[in-house]
């Protein structure tokens, strides 16, 4: 077994995805569509009904936004897509979080040796100035966005490359949506899920390795995956 050999814990690295997994962005991100929608009358989404739409990166979300509200055209979502990105850069700080017990995990892993990293299908300039702005950016050794490698989830390739960056070494990754657990099991990283997350089907069909109802259950789930247990 490959061991973090300081502290016995099995995994030496642990990505993580961002929206709905680590923070929730689902109050800003909603604003960002509701800008976009109301430019051309539309009325807004609620955030509870945008929170499934998130996870496919913001052309994805603002296309099934503009799906909810009466369709679109390809020009129309090139100029929303636009739109949205300008408000919610500007806007990308202001009621977004971490999760309850998320900063303690962190902490808890950290302490235990283990290299942290983020692989969002975000904006890499999004997810960097999101952490800078919640003072989170100095506990990860990788940050990977949608855009930094030129594909994203769910292709492994983001995954590994965080696996890469953070030095390579067991690792195990931790997401909220199908995306999250494809990318992981093409990367050949067991994947555990969040029921608190931005969920588009229950959780129990993402066909996660495991699943957490909370920060708190993170660190004995991921002690029961050990790597030649999977």
């Amino acid at each position: 077994m490959d061991v973090n050999s300081s502290h016995g814990f099995p995994f030496a690295i642990v990505g993580f995805d961002l929206d709905g997994t680590l923070l929730d962005t689902s109050g800003d991100l909603a604003a960002a569509v509701n800008h976009a929608l109301g430019s051309i009358g539309r009325a807004p989404l609620s955030v509870e009904a945008v929170k499934p739409m998130i996870g496919g990166g913001a052309r994805a979300m603002l296309k099934h936004g503009l799906e909810a509200t009466g369709g679109y055209d390809d020009a129309m979502l090139d100029t929303l897509h636009r739109q949205l990105l300008d408000y919610y850069e500007a806007h990308l700080a202001v009621h977004t979080a971490p999760f309850p017990g998320a900063l303690a995990a962190l902490d808890e892993l950290a302490a235990l040796g283990v290299r942290l990293g983020i692989m969002t299908n975000k904006l890499e300039r999004f997810a960097r100035a999101i952490l800078d702005a919640l003072g989170l950016t100095e506990r990860f050794d990788a940050i990977i966005g949608g855009d930094t490698l030129g594909i994203a989830k769910p292709s492994p390739r983001p995954i590994q490359a965080l696996v890469e960056q953070c030095g390579g070494g067991s690792a195990a990754f931790v997401g909220d949506s199908i995306f999250d657990v494809q990318a992981a099991r093409a990367a050949g990283l067991p994947v555990v899920a969040c029921s608190f997350g931005f969920l588009s089907q229950p959780v129990e069909a993402l066909g996660a390795d495991a699943i957490i109802d909370g920060y708190g259950e993170l660190i004995p789930t991921l002690e029961r995956l050990a790597p030649s247990a999977t």
